[in-house]
């Protein structure tokens, strides 16, 4: 059920950097960021009700709040025009959690991929946090582009390995190896790249200020 939800947050990181880059009116990103944060409040629920006092199952379905929250804070904030100082800094808390879930995921549940996409998602939400937090405007195309990627590589391609069992069939060391890498290169490329070319303008959001963005 969580494999599921994780697919759809990779379409709403997905739009959450076209949101950001200026490519979607941020109104119309809101409808999704509630869709699934509902669903990622939802699924959780559901996981821990049913985990009969399994504790991986608990420790897995715990961190999905982190998103779902986050999901309908940007949601309701976009909506509503608000300052988009309190998401930034609920996602410098998110950003440190997911630095517990990357060493539970390698240390209690095996898991060294996902251990990485954790980090990811760390990395992710700092940026949020410098970004809407401490209004480092400068960093909005970066983000944007980091926002996006993400979306593919982090939830919505991960999911569809998982769900088809291709995932499964995979060397998990190697896996996590060339997740490492991919993030090192492409990301640090990114920054090189919009450094050189300058922060790009995005849309403004409803009340006039920057754009907000989640996982």
């Amino acid at each position: 059920m969580g494999v599921v939800g994780l697919l759809y947050v990779g379409a709403v990181l997905f739009i959450n950097g076209l949101m950001l880059l200026g490519r979607i009116d941020p109104r119309a990103a809101a409808i999704l960021n509630l869709f699934v944060g509902t669903l990622q409040v939802i699924t959780p629920t559901v996981l821990i009700i049913t985990a009969g006092n399994r504790p991986d199952v608990i420790l897995g379905a715990s961190g999905i709040f982190l998103f779902g929250f986050t999901y309908l804070y940007v949601g309701i904030g976009l909506l509503g025009g608000f300052d988009s100082t309190g998401i930034g800094y609920f996602s410098l808390f998110v950003a440190i959690m997911a630095l517990g879930y990357s060493f539970a995921n390698y240390r209690l549940l095996n898991d060294k991929p996902f251990a990485v996409i954790w980090l990811y998602w760390s990395f992710l939400w700092l940026l949020f946090f410098l970004l809407l937090g401490l209004k480092h405007e400068h960093l909005t195309t970066y983000t944007g582009w980091v926002t996006a990627i993400e979306g593919w590589v982090t939830a919505a391609i991960p999911s569809y390995l998982l769900l088809t069992g291709y995932w499964q069939r995979w060397n998990q060391d190697l896996l996590a190896i060339v997740l490492v890498v991919f993030g090192l290169v492409v990301f640090g490329g990114l920054w090189v790249l919009t450094r050189k070319g300058g922060a790009v303008p995005t849309r403004a959001g409803p009340a006039g200020g920057e754009t907000i963005t989640a996982h």
